[in-house]
């Protein structure tokens, strides 16, 4: 297919993993509950919510103010190794697709457009679901990864997202972001992209140029389409 299309047309779709294509966030919230355990205590259900599509630094900081801790900069580093390390052997274990995940992301590649993984997930773990993902469908689906660990500041910040448009050589009114996190949905609209938001653990608030479904199953290029011609609807009329 040729890349040649009109502007303001869906040229490139950019998923968010954790919780968003596969169903790892679990493996995450045991690792930490896990930690928590370690640490005398027990996280509770709020706190872990709120770390969702966070840095490591940031659900150590939240986990250890839930706990009442207070940890030096080295035991917070170390907290953080040990879910990284934790969630790794988790991982290892199997990976699943979120319900409609594995369909949306080959009717995506099928339909010729451009592709982006873009996580917080540091690559090391990253790159453990990406070996289980290309296993499943025979080959790569994306033609860029944008992990945690490689990009000059993390979500919400909107660099991920630019780096991963920039490598695509693609404009963000080209694009839809697909995000189940709130930190995630605030990169996405930061970096100037449509954003559909299919919330997991948090809730999304409504935002322009966000909507929001309950899942990716039924959704198709048709539908990353009309997240993208929705979003420009209201900059029209704005």
């Amino acid at each position: 297919m040729s890349d040649r299309r009109a502007a303001g047309e869906l040229r490139a779709v950019l998923f968010d993993m954790d919780g968003t294509l596969v169903e790892t966030e679990q493996y995450w919230g045991e690792a930490m509950f896990e930690l928590a355990a370690r640490l005398g205590g027990r996280m509770s259900a709020a706190a872990r919510a709120s770390t969702v599509g966070s840095t490591m630094r940031r659900s150590m900081t939240i986990l250890h103010a839930d706990l009442g801790l207070v940890r030096t900069e080295e035991q917070l580093l170390a907290d953080a190794r040990w879910v990284e390390d934790r969630t790794a052997q988790l991982l290892g274990a199997g990976v699943s697709w979120c319900p409609g995940a594995r369909e949306l992301v080959t009717a995506v590649r099928a339909a010729g457009l451009r592709t982006a993984l873009v996580t917080t997930t540091p690559r090391r773990l990253a790159d453990i679901v990406l070996a289980s993902i290309r296993a499943d469908l025979d080959g790569d689906p994306f033609d860029v990864t944008v992990c945690g660990d490689e990009v000059a500041a993390r979500k919400p910040d909107p660099a991920p997202y630019q780096q991963a448009m920039g490598a695509l050589a693609v404009e963000p009114s080209e694009c839809v972001v697909v995000e189940d996190s709130e930190s995630g949905v605030a990169a996405g609209l930061a970096a100037g992209a449509a954003v559909l938001g299919v919330p997991t653990v948090q809730d999304l608030a409504p935002a322009p140029g966000l909507t929001l479904r309950s899942g990716l199953v039924g959704v198709d290029v048709a539908g990353l389409a009309g997240v993208l011609a929705r979003r420009d609807l209201v900059d029209a009329t704005t």
